[in-house]
């Protein structure tokens, strides 16, 4: 079963997992080192992480790593993009109203 990535960083502790082992591939015990949280809870964590392609696990002899699959946060951020025009007008329309009170001041001033 995939799960919906966006279930997947609406938790905290995913988020943080996420960011832990995008700098860095770490084990899972070194993840569970991270967090006041017990290991089988960071388990069901990175196992729906990976169920959602945000992380991919691979066994180096006794260890398994966590390796992060950012272009899993693709899917977020193309439905984010969908909304940076709005964004961009509201930015623009404070510009606009910062310069227009700029403005004023400078011709009250004379």
């Amino acid at each position: 079963m995939r799960r919906d990535v966006f279930q997947a960083i609406a938790d905290p502790t995913r988020r943080e997992i996420i960011n832990l082992v995008t700098e860095t591939p770490l084990t899972l015990n070194k993840v569970t080192e991270k967090f006041n949280i017990s290991r089988p809870a960071i388990s069901k964590h990175i196992k729906i992480l990976s169920e959602c392609g945000l992380i991919e696990i691979k066994q180096k002899g006794r260890e398994r790593f966590c390796f992060a699959r950012v272009e899993g946060l693709e899917e977020i951020a193309d439905w984010i993009g969908q909304f940076s025009h709005l964004w961009e007008a509201r930015l623009d329309s404070f510009e606009s109203y910062l310069e227009t009170i700029q403005k004023k001041g400078n011709d009250d001033g004379k």
